[in-house]
């Protein structure tokens, strides 16, 4: 057997298990997506099959290599915790994904992040504790309640986990200078990062004085531009920020319970807190 089939042999006994897995876990939509990604590699095998009889292997797709296969068969939420690891701040399914498609190998769309967080959340209240990260919302600095579509991963310190005025800003600085150090340690090992990557960032530096050059221009052409120019408008930012933060951090550890740190107040009980 030739080792390009030996190799999808291993990826269509990889896929099955995952299958297994995920329908004894009771994820019909994980084994929906594995099913097809096992039926395009079993095409592929039959591909291998067909060449192999009409000398014709120019014709056959390549087949998934070990990696790529380990991608698929990852769970949802590992790939955006791989996101947001990256990122270091909550941010939105949209995001996400963009950041996911630019850099990471695997397949992440907004329609898989639409109940994630309320399956997380029932994860833990289950079992608290059983999984090494959650995923949860960001909170709210003035009510400590759920964010709005803001994701971040539990192990994070609640202040970074919380959202005040002007973290929107410093969040998003924050994220464009971690996307601009991942290019450019991508470019340090002597590979280019996909154009996904460089959209993505451009679509940062458009909105950062100062990190595009003054002519109009679609690309980026200096990552070292862009993260001076974060770095200067951060620190305009950041300390005012940071004092919100730890203030409403504060406030938490002392009327939140353990699970509602992670998760949000009620806002019945918050509103309580306010009017006392």
């Amino acid at each position: 057997m030739s080792n390009p089939l030996d190799a999808l042999d291993r990826s269509i006994a990889e896929l099955r298990r995952a299958i297994r897995d995920a329908s004894t876990a009771g994820d019909s939509d994980r084994v929906g997506e594995l099913r097809a990604q096992l039926r395009r590699t079993e095409r592929a095998w039959d591909a291998f099959v067909d060449a192999d009889e009409t000398t014709t292997p120019s014709a056959v797709p390549d087949p998934p290599t070990a990696t790529e296969v380990r991608a698929i068969t990852l769970p949802a939420r590992e790939h955006v915790q791989r996101a947001l690891v990256l990122l270091q701040t909550p941010a939105a399914p949209k995001l996400i994904v963009d950041v996911h498609d630019a850099l990471f190998p695997g397949d992440l769309t907004a329609s898989k992040l639409s109940s994630l967080r309320r399956d997380e959340e029932r994860s833990y209240r289950s079992a608290p504790g059983a999984r090494p990260y959650y995923l949860c919302p960001a909170l709210d600095h003035d009510r400590l309640v759920p964010a709005r579509a803001l994701l971040t991963i539990s192990t994070w310190p609640i202040e970074q986990r919380i959202i005040g005025p002007l973290s929107p800003r410093v969040n998003f600085l924050t994220g464009a200078i971690r996307l601009a150090e991942a290019i450019r340690s991508i470019r340090a090992t002597g590979s280019e990062p996909t154009s996904a990557a460089m959209r993505l960032l451009w679509r940062f530096a458009t909105n950062i004085p100062g990190a595009m050059p003054p002519e109009a221009s679609l690309v980026v052409r200096d990552v070292g531009q862009v993260i001076d120019a974060a770095r200067d408008e951060l620190q305009v930012h950041s300390d005012a920020d940071r004092a919100t933060r730890t203030t409403s951090a504060r406030r938490a550890r002392k009327q939140l319970t353990e699970d509602q740190r992670l998760f949000g107040a009620p806002t019945r009980q918050m509103l309580k807190h306010v009017n006392s």
